[in-house]
């Protein structure tokens, strides 16, 4: 008997690739008129994709992503089952270019079909099938592509790409300015409605949910993109509140304080329903510095007075001592105006 092995695996998977599975029920059975980025940033080593469609919750059909193995989008007359395939045959070793390959010439479908794949080492590999509905092209260059159909006009990938190559900011700021420029072309000639950012860490952790940087959708919205990058920005200040969090749980209240801070100036209050601003104050006064404390905690009651019975509430698990003067002080401070 061969004993099993991923190397054994791979040299099967060189011999046959199964098929692309036949649509199942409820897939889409009309084109996901799409345009979107694969990418990987050459420092970072991140990796991911982004997409607006008129269609309806785009973000479980076109993007898939997995840290340290690659990221696809699969799209036009989608056939989803290229994200897990994909990513099956990049973690055995297939570079993109192979994997899609592998897939397409088993896909008795292909001419529908619209797929980018980016592997861990930036390989880059796309199809655009003869009959994805026009206009639709595409646009690779280093490490990412670039790819629509159904748009309105067919400057829209070369609009994306320039974009892409020419922004600042990390990848999720880079992806975001690609989706931008698209909609600037025109976008979708039937319109917009769904939009879905996923990007994960260039390395496995072993922790799905901790190499997830980016997992956001906006599901049915008259601006997904505008939504989209609304919600980047939250997510970039809920990160911070994390940081702050596990740098309190090991006791450095100053690198808490500073993840706070940063989260505070990252959006406004409201944007957090004074989540950031709360906790910047929480973590002042536990330490102390009740009326550094203060301002931030009247921050948060502005935007909503339950804010001070979640004080009390912090007593029990010892994240404020049990001070009855101090939490008079804060809890009255908070209701209070300057």
């Amino acid at each position: 008997m061969i004993p099993f092995s991923p190397l054994f695996a791979l040299l099967l998977l060189l011999i046959h690739t199964p098929a692309v599975p036949a649509r199942e029920h409820g897939m889409p059975t009309r084109p996901v008129a799409t345009y979107s980025i694969v990418a990987r940033d050459s420092l970072t080593g991140e990796m991911g994709v982004a997409v607006q469609s008129h269609w309806f919750s785009v973000g479980p059909i076109v993007p898939w992503a997995e840290a340290g193995v690659g990221a696809v989008a699969t799209q036009s007359f989608a056939e989803p089952a290229y994200g897990p395939l994909g990513l099956d045959l990049m973690r055995l070793g297939r570079g993109a270019p192979l994997a899609l390959e592998a897939l397409v010439s088993t896909d008795a479908g292909e001419a529908v079909r619209q797929v980018a794949m980016i592997d861990s080492e930036g390989n880059v590999a796309v199809h655009t099938g003869s009959r994805a509905i026009q206009a639709a092209g595409h646009r690779m260059g280093a490490q990412y592509s670039v790819q629509a159909n159904l748009m309105e006009s067919p400057t829209v990938w070369d609009a994306m790409a320039e974009a892409y190559e020419t922004a600042e900011g990390d990848l999720a700021e880079r992806m975001l300015a690609a989706l931008e420029a698209a909609e600037g072309e025109g976008g979708d000639i039937r319109g917009r409605q769904s939009a879905a950012i996923l990007i994960v860490s260039g390395e496995s952790t072993g922790r799905a949910w901790a190499d997830r940087r980016f997992d956001l959708r906006v599901e049915d919205h008259p601006d997904p993109v505008g939504e989209l990058r609304r919600l980047v920005q939250l997510q970039r200040a809920y990160a911070q509140l994390n940081e702050g969090d596990e740098w309190l749980a090991q006791d450095d209240v100053a690198r808490a304080l500073q993840s706070y801070a940063e989260a505070t100036a990252i959006v406004p209050d409201e944007a957090t329903n004074g989540e950031a601003a709360f906790w910047v104050g929480v973590t002042l006064a536990g330490s102390e510095r009740v009326e550094e404390a203060l301002p931030y905690l009247r921050r948060a009651y502005r935007q909503d007075p339950r804010w001070a019975e979640v004080v009390r509430r912090l007593v029990p698990p010892g994240l404020l001592p049990d001070d009855d003067d101090l939490l008079h002080t804060l809890i009255e401070g908070m209701s209070s105006e300057e």
